[in-house]
C-alpha cells in the first residue's frame, strides 16, 4: 500500500464558477506509480467545494440557480457582519457541498458514471487562485 500526494493550481473566477477537474485528477492517476486504489480530491479554502456532475450547459445554469436558492447572496448574514467581506453566502454554500470527494480507480482509470465528471465549484465573491490536493491511496 502506498500513499502519493499531488497538488493542483486552479484560477477561478469565484461567484459560483464551476471547473471541471477530472482530467486533472485523471493525470495525477495516470502519472502515479499505483495501478488500484482510491483518489481524494480536496480544496483548502472555506469557500469553495468538490462534488460529480454531469458537466453540461444545462446544469451548468442549474446548478448555480439552486445554490442562489438555498444560500442566496443577497440577503445579510452573521458572518458579513463579523467580518464585513460580503462572501458570507459562499461560506454557507461551501458548507452545503463539502470540500472533497473520493473516487475508486482500476487500472489507472477512475470508475466514474458515463455522464459523471468530478468539478470544483468557487463561490467566493471574487476571483481566486485554488490549491487542490489530490491523495491516492492504492497499490
Amino acid at each position: 500500500m502506498s500513499v502519493i500526494t499531488e497538488f493542483i493550481p486552479v484560477a477561478t473566477r469565484g461567484y459560483t464558477d464551476i471547473i471541471d477537474i477530472t482530467q486533472n485528477v485523471s493525470d495525477v492517476i495516470k502519472n502515479s506509480s499505483l495501478k488500484n486504489g482510491i483518489a481524494t480530491i480536496f480544496v483548502s479554502g472555506s469557500t469553495a467545494g468538490i462534488t460529480t456532475i454531469e458537466y453540461e450547459s444545462g446544469l451548468l445554469e442549474d446548478l448555480p440557480q439552486a445554490f442562489e436558492k438555498f444560500a442566496p447572496m443577497n440577503i445579510q448574514y452573521h458572518h458579513d457582519r463579523t467580518w464585513s467581506d460580503g462572501n458570507g453566502y459562499a461560506h454557507v454554500r461551501a458548507a452545503l457541498l463539502g470540500a472533497s470527494f473520493t473516487v475508486p480507480f482500476k487500472d489507472n482509470k477512475m470508475i466514474l458514471g458515463t455522464w459523471q465528471q468530478i468539478v470544483l465549484i468557487d463561490f467566493d465573491n471574487r476571483p481566486r487562485k485554488r490549491e487542490l490536493v489530490v491523495q491516492i491511496i492504492g497499490e
